[in-house]
C-alpha cells in the first residue's frame, strides 16, 4: 500500500499536467476578451450570406455576444466562409489556423451545413424538433488548437414525409436534401429537386394519362386479365413511348431550370398491380426473370431522349416497387436513371440483414442485385404502421442498421415515409422518429444510443428515461412477439406476452414521466405520446380496459381515451379514403375497441343507432 501510493499521486499529477495543457492548447475563438469577426468575401452568394447570418444569430444566443460580418479580418479571431468548386454538394471542411476558423462548402448547401456542423458539435447546439431547438449558455467558444473536420453526405438525396419536417430551417440544420415535401428555399441551400406534378406513379396519370387516352386508344394501356386496364399502360408499344418521350420533353421544355445542379423527373408505374401481360411486354419480362425488364427498358429509352435533348442536369426515376422490385437479368440502368426501390412488403421488427426473419432476405437480395447494376439507387423506405398511427411501431431498435445496409449497397438516396397525416392523427413519437431519421440520413454510424437519449430529455423532461424504458420494452416485445411487423399490422393482437404484471408497470413509468416533466408542454407531450399506450390496451382489453371490468367501466374507459384522442386534434386514425372524421359519430367508441372506430365510422347505421348507445351509456354512468 505504501508503494502504491506515489504511483498514485504521479499519476495524478500527470492527469493534472495534461488537463492544464490541453487546457493552453485550445483557441478562443469567441469570449469576453476576445474580438472576433465573421468574414464573408465581397462577392458571397446568397447561401453563404445566410450561413454567416445563422452563424451570427446562434452564437450571439449562446455567448451575448453580437460578432460582426466583414469582408475581411481585422480583429483577434475570425470565422471566415466561403465555397470551394473542389467540394462536393453539401460537403464542407472546418479548419482552425492561427485563431481563424475557416468553413469551408461545396455546391449551394456546404457552407450551411459546415455552419451547423460547428454550432452543433463544437458549441453543443441540437436541432430537435422545427421551431424548439437547444441552444446552450456559454461564455466563450472553444477549440483545439489545429481542430478539423471533414464531412462528405452519405446520401445525395435525403427526404422524410413526416409533417412535422417541412421547416426549412430544421431541414437545413439536420442537412435534409429535401425535394418534394421539403421544399428549402434557395437562398437557404435549396434542394434536390423532384418536379412536383410527377413525383411518383407518374405513368397513365400523368404521361399517356387514361383519362385523355384510354376511350380513344385502350391498345395504349396493359392487357391484365385478358382486357384492357386504363391503371397501366402496355411499356412495349411503341406509340407509347414516343407518346410518354415527347410528353417529358414538353414538361422538361416548360419546367426544367438549367441553373439548378440535380432535378429529377419520374417515369414510374401506378399503384396497383394491374401490369401488362401482353405477347410482347410477357415475353421481356420472361427474358429478365421480372417485370422490371419491361419497365427500365421503357425507362432508358426516354432517359436517352433527355440527355439527347441537353438535359444534362436532369435524371430520371423510375420505381422498383412491388411487381418490379426484382432487379432485371439483361437491362441495366443508364447512367441518367434513378431506380427508386421500396421494401414494402418488408418486415420491420428486425433488420433487414437479420439471418432470422425470412420476410427481409428477399429485399436484400434484390438489393443487392440491384447494386451490382445500377450506380444510383434511392430507397422509398417506411416508418409507422399505416393502418393505425396510434399503434406504436417498434422498428427504433433496427433503424440505424437498416441506414447503413442502404449506404453499404451502392444506395444515393433516402427517402423515408412516415406519417404524412401527423397534423391528423398524432400520438406516436413522430418527433422522434424524425429527428433519428433525419440524423441517420446525415450519418449513419452516429452515436444512436446518445441522440435517442439527449432527444427525450430534451422533448419529455427529468422523467424522460421512463419513456426510454417504455420503448425498449415495447420494441422487444413487438418484434418478439410477433413472427414480422409489417406496415398494416393491427394493434389487436399485438405484444400477445405482455402480462399483467407488465401493464401495471408501463402505466407507472407513463405516471411517473408526466410528474417529473418540468414543464407544461412537457407534459402535454408525455400525455399525448402515452395515447399509444392506451390505444394498445384498449385495442387488446388490457388494463382499465380488461373484460374483468363491467361492460360500463370499459365504456367509460374507452370514452375517456377517445375524447383524449379527438380533444387532442387527431381526426383519423390510419391511412384511409374514409369521407367523415373521427369525431363526426360520438356512440362508435362506446361499443368497440379502436380498429372498427376507423372502418365503421362511414356507416349511416351508427347516426340511426348513436342517440340509443349514448343515452344507454349516461343513464348507466350515473348509476356508477
Amino acid at each position: 500500500m505504501k508503494k502504491a501510493l506515489p504511483l498514485f499521486l504521479l499519476a495524478f499529477l500527470l492527469l493534472c499536467c495534461f488537463s492544464v495543457c490541453a487546457a493552453n492548447d485550445d483557441v478562443i475563438l469567441v469570449g469576453e476578451d476576445v474580438s472576433t469577426q465573421i468574414v464573408l468575401p465581397a462577392d458571397a452568394s446568397p447561401q453563404e450570406t445566410y450561413a454567416a447570418q445563422t452563424l451570427q444569430t446562434y452564437l450571439e444566443k449562446i455567448t451575448g455576444q453580437l460578432l460582426p460580418i466583414a469582408a475581411q479580418a481585422d480583429a483577434d479571431r475570425a470565422f471566415v466562409l466561403g465555397s470551394d468548386p473542389l467540394l462536393g454538394e453539401g460537403a464542407y471542411t472546418l479548419q482552425e489556423t492561427d485563431g481563424v476558423l475557416s468553413i469551408t462548402g461545396g455546391g449551394m448547401r456546404g457552407t450551411i451545413y459546415g455552419v451547423f456542423a460547428f454550432l452543433e458539435q463544437v458549441c453543443g447546439c441540437r436541432y430537435y424538433t422545427p421551431g424548439e431547438f437547444f441552444v446552450p449558455q456559454k461564455a466563450e467558444i472553444r477549440v483545439p488548437q489545429g481542430y478539423a473536420l471533414d464531412y462528405a453526405p452519405y446520401f445525395e438525396y435525403t427526404e422524410t414525409d413526416w409533417r412535422n419536417g417541412t421547416d426549412p430551417v430544421f431541414t437545413v440544420a439536420n442537412n435534409i436534401s429535401g425535394g418534394n415535401i421539403c421544399l428549402t428555399p434557395d437562398d437557404m441551400g435549396g434542394c434536390t429537386y423532384y418536379f412536383h406534378a410527377c413525383y411518383v406513379h407518374s405513368l397513365s396519370t400523368v404521361f399517356c394519362s387514361a383519362a385523355t387516352y384510354f376511350d380513344a386508344h385502350p391498345e395504349y394501356f396493359a392487357l391484365h386479365d385478358s382486357k384492357r386496364s386504363n391503371r397501366q399502360l402496355c411499356l412495349s408499344n411503341p406509340d407509347v413511348l414516343e407518346l410518354v418521350t415527347r410528353e417529358a420533353l414538353d414538361f422538361l421544355k416548360k419546367y426544367n431550370d438549367p441553373a439548378r445542379p440535380l432535378q429529377i423527373l419520374t417515369i414510374s408505374q401506378n399503384d396497383n398491380q394491374d401490369f401488362c401481360c401482353c405477347e410482347a411486354c410477357a415475353a421481356l419480362d420472361e427474358a429478365n426473370g421480372s417485370h422490371a425488364g419491361t419497365m427500365l427498358t421503357f425507362v432508358n429509352s426516354v432517359a436517352e431522349a433527355v440527355e439527347e435533348a441537353g438535359y444534362t442536369n436532369v435524371a430520371v426515376d423510375t420505381l422498383a416497387y412491388e411487381y418490379t422490385r426484382q432487379a432485371p437479368t439483361h437491362v441495366t440502368p443508364r447512367e441518367n436513371v434513378i431506380v427508386r426501390l421500396c421494401p414494402i412488403e418488408c418486415c420491420y421488427g428486425h433488420a433487414f440483414d437479420d439471418p432470422v426473419c425470412e420476410a427481409n432476405a428477399a429485399f436484400l437480395r434484390d438489393l443487392q442485385d440491384w447494386a451490382k447494376i445500377c450506380d444510383r439507387i434511392y430507397i422509398w423506405d417506411y416508418g409507422t404502421n399505416y393502418s393505425e398511427y396510434l399503434s406504436f411501431f417498434p422498428n427504433l431498435k433496427v433503424l440505424q442498421r437498416n441506414m447503413q445496409i442502404f449506404y453499404e449497397n451502392n444506395v444515393k438516396g433516402v427517402y423515408g415515409e412516415g406519417n404524412p397525416q401527423l397534423d391528423r392523427c398524432d400520438g406516436e413519437f413522430g418527433d422522434l422518429r424524425l429527428y433519428l431519421q433525419a440524423k441517420l440520413m446525415q450519418n449513419p454510424y452516429m452515436d444512436y444510443e446518445s441522440e435517442m437519449n439527449g432527444f427525450l430529455a430534451f422533448y419529455y423532461g427529468d422523467g424522460w428515461q421512463s419513456i426510454r424504458e417504455f420503448l425498449d420494452f415495447c420494441c422487444e416485445k413487438g418484434s418478439s412477439d410477433a413472427r414480422h411487423v409489417g406496415i398494416y399490422r393491427r394493434d389487436k393482437g399485438s405484444m400477445r406476452s405482455v402480462s399483467v404484471n407488465d401493464v401495471k408497470r408501463m402505466d407507472a413509468l407513463w405516471k411517473t414521466a408526466e410528474e417529473r416533466a418540468q414543464t407544461e408542454i412537457q407534459k402535454q407531450r408525455v400525455r399525448r405520446s402515452s395515447l399509444c399506450w392506451r390505444y394498445w390496451k384498449c385495442s387488446n382489453h388490457r388494463g382499465e380496459f380488461s373484460l374483468l371490468h363491467t361492460p360500463v367501466q370499459r365504456m367509460k374507459a374507452r370514452d375517456a381515451l377517445y375524447l383524449d384522442i379527438v380533444n387532442g386534434g387527431n381526426d383519423i386514425l390510419g391511412e384511409t379514403n374514409r369521407k367523415r372524421e373521427l369525431s363526426d359519430c360520438y356512440a362508435l367508441h362506446l361499443m368497440f375497441i379502436p380498429f372498427k372506430w376507423t372502418t365503421l365510422y362511414d356507416s349511416a347505421f351508427w347516426d340511426f343507432i348513436s342517440p340509443a348507445v349514448v343515452k344507454f351509456y349516461r343513464f348507466f354512468e350515473k348509476l356508477g
